[in-house]
């Protein structure tokens, strides 16, 4: 079989012609209907009913359609990346990342590898402001973000365009407390059961959407959190956590079920727990087979349930 062949059945099943489906592809109507008789051959299946007058998909030329329109489809993406390869335009994916994906970065990576081996997929991990600006103006040719979107960020330079943003998961929070403290017995815990121990979370400008969902849902539980020390590292908060000193965090339950902490409790929420959406950002507007490689890896990883972590 070859894609020439594919290609050919393809057209005269739009025209249902092979006159006009010979005109489409520039070449004399006897070397369409050679090619389409050798592909049935060696499909062994006719694909058309053929009468002096009407030329129409029989139902195995109707089941094989789609097929063929995929085979195309993934010619014309890996000749697009070869082409923007040979001009020199894109050797390089700038890919902005939180911490934390987990498997789905990993599938990412190994989807450059498999159908963009002569791409290099370099991961920047910046502020999310400074992510969406980067995306903004072209330094980034992706990000993910994390949670609500910042209402204001950062303005595209002169020339620069909007951004779009589309949802791929939701990522569940977990409370992380000492070990040896009643709370870590429990098979989950309430925002208001936490109301007496200090809260350790990142500086808000750090990660506003995940400090805000927590702050917010303290206040919606009937308190304000005792307010711990201003964590620097998500490791060096849940050592302070795992000496025994009465205080919590939150931490993204994949990343929790990934450690082995004797010393620190990963503890659930109780409906309707935390959760924060993850997006993938690009700008409005932009095209490429890479950013469509990307979005479908992270979409089959997605309806796969696999998960992602962070702080």
């Amino acid at each position: 079989m070859e894609l020439r062949q594919l290609r050919y059945f393809v057209t005269v099943a739009e025209e249902l012609h092979f006159g006009r489906a010979a005109e489409r592809l520039v070449i004399g109507q006897p070397a369409v209907s050679q090619q389409i008789r050798r592909l049935e051959r060696e499909l062994k299946v006719e694909l058309f009913d053929r009468t002096p007058r009407l030329v129409r998909l029989t139902e195995a030329g109707q089941a094989f359609l789609p097929a063929a329109r995929r085979v195309l489809a993934a010619e014309d993406t890996a000749r697009a990346v070869a082409a923007e390869l040979a001009g020199g335009r894109r050797g390089l994916f700038r890919l902005g990342t939180v911490t934390g994906l987990g498997d789905k970065l990993d599938r990412v990576v190994d989807a450059f590898d498999a159908h963009a081996p002569e791409v290099r997929l370099e991961l920047v991990a910046l502020p999310v402001r400074e992510r969406l600006a980067q995306v903004a103006d072209g330094r980034l040719d992706a990000a993910f973000v994390r949670g609500a979107t910042p209402s204001h960020p950062a303005a595209p330079a002169a020339g620069g365009t909007g951004l779009r943003h589309h949802r791929l998961w939701q990522d569940e929070l977990v409370a992380a407390v000492p070990a040896r403290h009643p709370l870590a017995r429990q098979a989950a815990v309430s925002l208001a059961d936490l109301a007496g121990l200090p809260l350790r979370l990142t500086e808000r400008r750090n990660h506003p959407s995940l400090v805000d969902l927590v702050l917010d849902g303290c206040r919606q539980a009937g308190f304000a959190p005792v307010p711990g020390p201003v964590t620097s590292t998500l490791q060096d908060t849940l050592a302070a956590i795992g000496s025994g000193t009465p205080m919590w965090t939150v931490v993204y339950a994949a990343n929790a079920h990934r450690m082995r902490l004797s010393r620190v409790a990963f503890v659930p929420f109780t409906a309707p727990g935390l959760r924060l959406p993850v997006e993938l950002t690009v700008r409005d507007g932009a095209r490429s087979p890479l950013l469509t490689l990307l979005r479908n890896t992270l979409e089959e990883a997605a309806t796969c349930g696999l998960t992602s972590d962070d702080q």
